[in-house]
């Protein structure tokens, strides 16, 4: 992927919702749908940086969570498999951090959805995390989720391989992460799937041994990284 200066200061950020942006300015997209957009973070983001911004989560508390943080965008109760939008709807779709989270059978179906609501010569962004760095060890423990990040990857492969999209780049980058303890760490976890809840309590003490051994302390928080990989993927020929 050819990255134009602002790009590059993006992925130097490790900043997931900063990249997200300029790579969405480098599309040349005007109009983005955030697919698992949870409570609507990367919306508010987007919303504020210009674009018109829209969101899909199936969990209905968060996207509650997400209309009222920005009351302005569109937001539906779906999942990726199945989105609520008429064909060519969008410039640009993202996945961030949300494709492990479609069913393993599931996510060449959430792709292709991803493909028709978004224009021809559109793109698709997916930022999906790697199963490595200190963050993913942190939480391994609650969660081990090598095989679905694989399976994510492999997904995005066969979509390519098989002619349904058109990878123009991918690029991996270090997004770091501050807690100012392992409380706050696993409130995260669990904000983003409720069922980790019983096993980040029974849990705790695992956990905050792994959290003081990977993480590395800055001022008065605790600094935890996890690399990332966003794919690029063009709509059409």
């Amino acid at each position: 992927m050819q990255t134009p200066e602002a790009l590059n200061a993006a992925f130097v950020s490790g900043n997931s919702h900063t990249v997200v942006v300029e790579s969405l300015r480098t599309a040349g997209a005007r109009s983005v749908l955030d697919i698992g957009c949870g409570g609507g973070r990367l919306v508010a983001r987007l919303s504020a940086e210009g674009f018109a911004a829209a969101g899909v989560d199936p969990h209905a508390p968060a996207v509650e969570a997400a209309r009222n943080k920005t009351p302005a965008a569109q937001f539906a109760v779906s999942g990726a498999q199945s989105l609520p939008f008429d064909p060519a709807s969008f410039d640009a779709a993202v996945f961030l951090n949300s494709l492990h989270h479609v069913p393993v059978d599931e996510m060449g179906k959430a792709l292709d959805e991803a493909g028709r609501v978004v224009r021809e010569g559109g793109a698709i962004l997916i930022v999906e995390p790697l199963a490595e760095g200190s963050y993913f060890e942190t939480m391994r423990p609650i969660e081990d989720e090598t095989a679905i990040r694989h399976a994510a990857g492999v997904a995005i492969a066969d979509a390519v391989r098989e002619g349904r999209f058109r990878l123009r780049g991918n690029v991996v980058f270090r997004e770091t992460v501050r807690f100012k303890n392992v409380d706050e760490f696993l409130s995260r976890l669990v904000a983003v799937d409720a069922s980790r809840a019983g096993a980040a309590e029974r849990l705790h003490d695992e956990i905050e041994t792994h959290f003081r051994l990977q993480s590395q302390q800055d001022g008065d928080h605790f600094k935890l990284v996890q690399p990332l990989r966003i794919y690029w993927l063009a709509v059409g020929n």
